[in-house]
């Protein structure tokens, strides 16, 4: 054992003596730290091993074959690592991601949504999603210069692109996705100096049915993944580079990890997990050189200072600049107007409230619109459907609709009088009114039965033939902040409406009904009479011939107010996504086991059937994996623990268990566990992110695991 240290260090002394100019400054550092490890790199193999020089002077784990002689082995070690094997790697992934690509020919799954919202970026045409805009926004720009003009309606899946371009933005989404495995090959070859590693890595993210699937089509999630794993490889590289602090590679990969952080935020807010990943690994590397006393305070804070510049201020500009760019090129009246303020609606052109010219004043005998002020609240809306049995009263429903819409106008009345005098009457603070709804001619009414789902809260309903009801259905009207007398101003008043026969006001509680309610807001009356958002509403559509129309210079809100408003209204849509009737909700634990797959395309035999479903192989072996990586910390945790003398290989690849595979073991839980404490309907293909990680771990458990043995 002795004779092969003394030939491993003489073959690399002999090796340093004349390296290629690439490898001298690694070289030098060989033979400055010679007898002692790195922080934060694993040791290397003491028996039989050398290191070579690969990507950017990385050293990989080669053994120096028994038969060869020392001079022979000292060429061997000095070798690069072959630029075709990540070459073949993405080869690979290319070729399986881009086969077929254009198949089948008509709308899958989600491109109905992502598609066209694609098309929306093109013709700046407004709309509302739940998930951050960046991802739709690159698809949009592929399919522009592709050639696509954004006038497929994607309407439904089934529907044939005919002679549309749409491959494009399917090419953009699988160029993404087919560079996950290269991304991997690279983390875990920085992570365990060990290519078989990185093979086995990189091949199971190439031959994965499911990652391929879901990269072939425009979606959010390879979009997702491809900063997600940015963002991994950017943080792994920039932690390499702690032995040369502030050069310009240290300060690059910085700087990407920033950006890549950035980017997966703003793709999904799943990318906040990353963003977790890479700020636990930030605190721990500070926490470290904090108690390095060779380092100055000065110099700590320098090193913390750069941090939070790279980390969160510049991804935090990154991603306001994000929704600079989605605000200012989303600027024409579409259908995500009705989910915004009217602050917010009266900054696109084409909607009726940009640059609205409408009566000032609020007078009786106008046809309006009722929009509640929490954020995206609805319009007071009323169809001609009831209540069912044993829900309150069986009369009319009254919900919040969060779009426009024909039955969201009322009419504004007095409570004893249908005549109206030539000279409008303005409503003032404290009068009281009834509200007819114009479509049905019920009136908005509310009585002492309980609200459908609101406890404590009473029934909102449609009540009465042709405007004619009782005394339930009088409302008091306040202006917020008012005084008695005080007109009601259209767009700029905050009011209430006080149930005068009960005392309660109305309110908007932000509870889906079901489907008996088409899933529209519940409307309630609420007893509680502290001003909150709920409970207040302004005129939005005012429409009254008696009155002059004059141009409304509507306060518009701040770059800063409507990026708040646009987060909580996406958080609350997100929070509202709920699985519909014979809708099948996929449950976290069935992911790892590969329980049931993904339907993308294909209901009878005649049509072209896409299932995304992951390679129950590689499935399987990455769970297998995750409990054998677990055996195999215990065991390294315990024997350091005691003491015991680790040498060698064995002390290596113990480094490489702890550190390279705790870090991905750690990613992994992070992209998984959440989805436990969610109450939205989850998707298989959720679990994705994930399998990236516990593919990675994957290639490092199956390495070291022999020796381990």
């Amino acid at each position: 054992m002795e004779d092969r240290d003394r030939f491993s260090e003489d073959t690399q002394r002999r090796s340093c003596s004349n390296p290629p100019v690439r490898n001298r400054r690694a070289c030098r550092e060989t033979e400055k730290d010679r007898g002692k490890t790195k922080p934060g790199l694993p040791e290397t193999r003491k028996t039989g091993l050398s290191h070579t020089h690969g990507f950017n002077g990385m050293c990989v784990k080669q053994p120096c074959k028994t038969s060869e002689t020392p001079s022979q082995c000292s060429d061997h070690m000095n070798q690069p690592l072959p630029f075709w094997l990540l070459l073949c790697v993405a080869v690979f992934s290319l070729s399986t991601r881009f086969y077929n690509i254009t198949e089948p020919p008509h709308v899958c799954w989600d491109e109905t949504h992502f598609g066209k919202m694609g098309s929306y970026y093109i013709n700046r045409t407004f709309f509302f999603d739940v998930h951050p805009p960046l991802g739709k926004m690159l698809i949009g720009l592929a399919g522009y210069l592709t050639g696509y003009d954004g006038t497929f309606p994607f309407v439904k899946p089934g529907d044939k692109y005919e002679d549309h371009n749409y491959w494009g933005m399917r090419g953009f989404c699988a160029a993404l996705g087919s560079c996950l495995p290269p991304f991997a090959f690279l983390v875990v070859l920085e992570l365990s100096r060990s290519t078989a590693a990185a093979l086995i890595a990189a091949s199971l993210l190439i031959f994965d049915t499911g990652c391929i699937t879901l990269s072939q089509y425009i979606l959010l999630d390879p979009i997702l993944m491809f900063f997600i794993m940015g963002a991994l490889l950017s943080m792994v590289k920039f932690n390499q580079q702690r032995l040369r602090p502030f050069s310009l590679s240290w300060w690059l990969w910085l700087i990407l990890t920033g950006v890549n952080l950035s980017g997966s935020l703003g793709v999904k807010f799943v990318g906040l997990f990353v963003i977790i990943l890479v700020g636990i690994s930030t605190a721990w590397d500070l926490w470290k050189l904090l108690g390095d006393l060779n380092l100055s305070l000065v110099d700590f804070a320098k090193h913390l200072f750069a941090r939070i510049f790279g980390l969160i201020i510049l991804p935090l500009f990154l991603y306001t600049t994000i929704f600079a760019v989605h605000f200012a090129v989303l600027n024409r009246s579409g259908p995500g107007d009705g989910f915004f303020s009217s602050a917010f609606q009266s900054r696109l052109i084409g909607n009726n409230l940009h640059n609205a010219t409408m009566p000032e004043y609020l007078a009786y005998g106008s046809t309006i619109t009722v929009k509640n002020l929490r954020i995206a609240g609805g319009y007071l809306h009323s169809h001609w459907h009831l209540y069912p049995e044993g829900v309150g009263a069986h009369q009319q429903q009254v919900t919040a609709y969060l779009h426009k819409d024909y039955n969201n106008q009322w009419l504004v009345k007095k409570p004893d009088s249908e005549d109206h005098a030539e000279t409008p009457e303005l409503v003032r603070h404290g009068d009281i009114i009834r509200l007819e709804h114009r479509e049905t001619t019920r009136n908005l009414h509310s009585h002492l039965h309980e609200a459908p789902l609101t406890k404590k809260h009473l029934q909102v309903t449609g009540y009465g033939i042709n405007g004619t009801g009782d005394l339930n259905d009088l409302w008091q009207v306040e202006v917020c902040g008012g005084k008695k007398g005080d007109p009601v101003k259209v767009l700029r008043s905050k009011v209430r409406f006080l149930h005068r026969s009960t005392g309660c006001v109305l309110f908007s509680s932000g509870k889906t009904l079901p489907k008996w309610g088409w899933e529209q807001v519940e409307v309630t009356c609420s007893p509680y009479l502290k001003e909150t958002p709920n409970s207040q509403w302004n005129i939005e559509d005012h429409i009254n011939p008696n009155l002059p129309n004059i141009s409304l210079h509507v306060l518009k809100p701040s770059f800063l107010e409507i990026l708040l408003e646009s987060h909580i209204v996406m958080i609350r849509g997100n929070s509202g996504l709920k699985p519909k009737d014979n809708e099948v909700n996929s449950k976290p634990w069935h992911w790892p086991i590969n329980y049931q797959g993904l339907r993308f395309s294909g209901v009878n035999e005649t049509e072209y059937r896409v299932y995304l479903l992951g390679n129950p192989v590689i499935w399987w072996l990455n769970l297998f994996s995750l409990g054998l990586f677990v055996v195999m910390v215990s065991v390294c945790s315990l024997a350091l623990q005691r003491g015991a003398k680790l040498e060698g290989e064995r002390k290596a690849h113990c480094r490489v268990i702890l550190e390279g595979g705790g870090m991905l073991f750690l990613a992994w839980l992070l992209h998984y566990l959440p989805f436990y404490t969610m109450g939205r309907i989850l998707y298989y293909h959720h679990y994705f992110p994930a399998v990236l990680f516990s593919s990675m771990l994957t290639g490092i458990t199956l390495d070291t695991f022999p020796t381990e043995c």
